[in-house]
Formats: C-alpha cells, sequence, structure tokens
C-alpha cells in the first residue's frame, strides 16, 4: 500500500504544480499592475533625481505600468529608458507578486559644480560624468573661471575627491577658482583669506600643510588676520596680512 500511496501522492502533487503554474501564467497575462514603487538611492546626500522625476519620465514615454496588463509591462525597456538620463547611474526594475512593479534607481551622486567663465553649468561626478544643471541644487565646492571640459576630468575631480572624503574641507571649501594660468584658489567658509593652491598638482601635501596652518597659526593670531594664504611651494604656507 505504501509504495501506491506514495505513488499517488507524487501524481497529485504534479498535477497540482501544473495547475499552479498555468493559473499563474493565465493570471499574469490578464492581471493588471496596480502599484508602482520607486525607491532612489542615496537621497540623502543629494536629490538630483526624485521618485516624481521617474513617475513622469515613465509616463511620458508610455511605460508607466499601472493599469496595464502584467505581461505587457516591459521592465527592459523601463530600465533602458531611465539610464539614458544623466542623472542615473543604474535602474532595477522588477515584477513582484500582488501585481506590483517596482523600480530603484542609483542616482549619480555629483562631486563639482562648474559654473565657469564661458557659461558652461553642470554637475560632474567623480568619474567627470557631466550631468546637466536642471533647477536642483547640491551644496558641493563651485568651480569658476577659467575652466574646461577637459582641465576638470583631469585636474579637478582628484581634488573634488579628496576634499569630499575629509570632513574637514568638505566643510570648508565653498569655491574652487582657475586663473587663466589654470592656478587654482580657493574660498573657504572660514575666514576672509583667500587661499593659493598654485598649479593643479600635489593636492594631498598642500591641503595638509594648510590644515596645519589653519589648527596651529590662526587660532592664535586670528581668523581674519590675512587677507591671502598661498601654498603653492614645496613644504611652504605664506600669510599676506590684511591692510591696516
Amino acid at each position: 500500500m505504501r509504495p501506491l500511496f506514495k505513488l499517488l501522492m507524487l501524481f497529485g502533487m504534479t498535477a497540482y504544480l501544473i495547475f499552479a503554474f498555468f493559473t499563474f501564467i493565465t493570471r499574469e497575462d490578464t492581471a493588471q499592475c496596480r502599484n508602482l514603487n520607486i525607491v532612489i538611492a542615496d537621497s540623502a546626500q543629494a536629490t538630483l533625481i526624485t521618485g516624481k522625476d521617474v513617475d513622469l519620465m515613465l509616463r511620458k514615454t508610455g511605460l508607466y505600468p499601472i493599469g496595464k496588463c502584467m505581461k505587457d509591462v516591459d521592465l527592459v525597456q523601463m530600465q533602458q529608458k531611465l539610464q539614458s538620463d544623466p542623472f542615473i547611474r543604474e535602474a532595477i526594475c522588477m515584477k513582484t507578486p500582488g501585481e506590483n512593479v517596482n523600480v530603484f534607481v542609483v542616482q549619480r551622486l555629483p562631486l563639482l559644480r562648474i559654473m565657469a567663465d564661458n557659461g558652461d553649468d553642470y554637475y560632474v561626478d567623480g568619474k567627470g560624468f557631466p550631468m546637466a544643471a536642471r533647477g536642483y541644487e547640491a551644496d558641493l565646492p563651485v568651480v569658476t573661471g577659467q575652466v574646461t571640459n577637459d582641465f576638470v576630468k583631469k585636474r579637478l575631480i582628484a581634488l573634488g575627491e579628496l576634499l569630499s572624503q575629509d570632513d574637514f574641507w568638505n566643510n570648508q571649501v565653498m569655491q574652487i577658482h582657475v586663473q587663466p594660468n589654470q592656478d587654482i584658489d580657493l574660498v573657504l567658509r572660514v575666514g576672509n583669506a583667500l587661499v593659493h593652491l598654485g598649479k593643479a598638482e600635489n593636492f594631498d601635501r598642500k591641503l595638509c600643510n594648510l590644515r596645519a596652518f589653519y589648527e596651529k597659526v590662526l587660532p592664535n593670531v586670528g581668523w581674519n588676520r590675512y587677507q591671502a594664504i598661498s601654498v603653492a611651494y614645496e613644504n611652504q604656507v605664506i600669510g599676506i596680512k590684511q591692510h591696516p
């Protein structure tokens, strides 16, 4: 009896699985999408792309899933469309039980904002990828002056990375100004002194010397004692005093 019972159980389970499979397929063919869930990664760090932006993008391109049969929801097209936006680094779209479509978006995190003398106005991420400024604001160092896209990628990305990875400089540096000879000046939040970095090289050493000056000298003589501070030369910090 036991072998026969096991055989009947196996037959019953197989029949049930076949029935459930075809029921699911049939339901997916006819069931309509009920919910669209959008998650934006790193939204606390930057808001250059929002859930409303993603929603609107899908509506404008006819890819909005709610109300469509689940079988007609094209996840590949949704991902490709979203990833064509310069502010989106990656998009993952998936269907889940309950007639849900979930969209997970990884946004590009801007490193610097470029506002050059030639009229260029855009953000750039850590890989040098440009993103047009379009009404959103990010609290980042602003690069001004005689700056080109090539100079940003080859020289300023390294400086931006150093600033962003150090809490002290990340909070201090407001502006990076590029002079016509490509020397670099910094405008800081604390004090009135313009900081002259000089050539776009040896940023780590120059910032280390500048920080030592800020921590050991300025607290003793006053934050507004100097109108300019230069760390352009090796192992030197030169302060130019304010005029009386």
